[in-house]
Formats: C-alpha cells, sequence, structure tokens
C-alpha cells in the first residue's frame, strides 16, 4: 500500500540571518535566509529608540480632545 501523508515532511532545517546567526530548527521549508533575528533586531537588544514621542502624544490628544 502506498503512504500517501496528509501532512508534509518536517524536517530539520538552518535559518541564516543576515547579522551571521544561525538557528538550528524544524521546518517544513528547509533551510532560510531572514533579514532580522532575536539577536540583532532592535527590540530585543535593548536598543530601540523612541522617535518623537511627545509629539505623537500631543497630537493625538489634539486630535481627539472633546469639541468645546
Amino acid at each position: 500500500m502506498k503512504d500517501t501523508a496528509a501532512h508534509p515532511h518536517y524536517r530539520p532545517s538552518k535559518i541564516s540571518c543576515a547579522c551571521g546567526t544561525i538557528i538550528d530548527t524544524f521546518s517544513t521549508k528547509g533551510d532560510f535566509a531572514v533579514e532580522i533575528c532575536s539577536k540583532c533586531h532592535p527590540f530585543f537588544t535593548g536598543q530601540q529608540r523612541m522617535m518623537d514621542t511627545a509629539g505623537r502624544i500631543d497630537r493625538f490628544k489634539k486630535k481627539y480632545a472633546p469639541k468645546a
């Protein structure tokens, strides 16, 4: 009897980041590359910058302030 699996083959794969990090995992896609990962993304590295936060808040308050 022929094996007709309904699910794709789940195999070991390597994810390569542009920063040089290689992550060993499992995937149905095989090996592939990404541009950014948790090792180099600013959110995870703690080097995230908030740009013009005060200006954004002021614009929001002005836009949604009760009309007098």
